[in-house]
């Protein structure tokens, strides 16, 4: 897959009576007491990739921080547990919220609280839009990969290797052989996408489909980058993209942000806004022959 040339085909210039309902109605399931920063990376991400509407679905504590910083997404605030994390009767308001959605995106900063986990399987197994799975999301189905088979929708997962491993067990060894070989299986088996993030993300499709990503770098190891994926990831479902696409486009994008965040900040100064603030220009280096 030539993913910058499909990048291209994809991303045509917007029809001049476009309206934001074009672009996707994206909500993002995030946040606890503590980290409400990935809230703000992964709804902002989806803005800065295109999403018409984003809206975050956090406890109910988390809106007062964020609310001058988060002016350009919506928010909905959501029964808490006692921990400032998401509680089990967050469900039924959730779900509601989801019928007017196009996409599902869940897992950044989401804790490990048991109450919490709970609620994600649950919001998972009955939503009915595409998902972006990560993070917290992905914790929730440790030792339960079955769980993937009884979706109602299409979903990608984007694990880092110790999350693939605690899903669907084994190894992982660092040749990109055996990395591939390892992700093209469990997205066969259970009929999902997945992303397995870090040097060379590989993304594999349950068709057997394979795409090995070329840019990023080690400055991208950081705290708050995966929530920048997700949100990127996100946007390219609401803007029509097929599943195996988003998240190649996705990876794709994300690591270019990254390329042109390096350049300015160097590896080791490199932090998750850097990557955010550079998406505008990995777009624009992207399509610029579109014009």
């Amino acid at each position: 897959m030539d993913v910058r040339e499909e990048f291209r085909k994809h991303f045509r210039p917007r029809s001049r009576t476009a309206h934001k309902g074009d672009f996707g109605r994206v909500f993002i399931l995030a946040g606890s007491q503590g980290l409400s920063g990935a809230c703000f990376l992964a709804s902002m991400a989806a803005l800065r990739s295109g999403a018409g509407l984003v809206t975050v679905g956090v406890p109910k504590c988390l809106v007062a921080p964020l609310a001058r910083r988060l002016t350009e997404a919506m928010m909905l605030p959501l029964p808490e547990t006692q921990e400032g994390t998401l509680s089990q009767s967050a469900h039924q308001p959730l779900a509601r919220y989801l019928k007017t959605q196009d996409v599902f995106a869940l897992g950044p900063g989401l804790s490990m609280n048991r109450a919490t986990q709970a609620l994600i399987r649950k919001a998972v197994l009955h939503a009915h839009q595409l998902m972006v799975i990560d993070a917290d999301g992905l914790n929730a189905f440790t030792d339960r990969p079955e769980l993937f088979k009884k979706l109602k929708s299409q979903v990608i997962l984007t694990p880092h290797s110790g999350e693939f491993i605690r899903i669907f067990g084994g190894r992982i060894s660092k040749t990109e052989t055996e990395r591939k070989r390892r992700v093209v299986q469990a997205a066969k088996a259970y009929g999902v996408v997945i992303a397995l993030k870090g040097y060379r993300t590989v993304v594999a499709s349950p068709r057997g489909e394979v795409y090995v990503n070329q840019t990023g770098n080690p400055g991208m190891a950081t705290g708050g980058s995966g929530d920048v994926l997700t949100g990127v990831i996100a946007a390219m479902l609401g803007q029509h993209a097929n599943p195996f696409q988003a998240a190649c486009f996705g990876v794709f994008i994300h690591g270019l942000a990254g390329d042109l965040a390096k350049k300015e900040k160097g590896e080791i100064s490199l932090v998750a806004g850097d990557i955010l603030n550079a998406l505008p220009l990995a777009f624009q280096k992207v399509l610029r022959q579109n014009k």
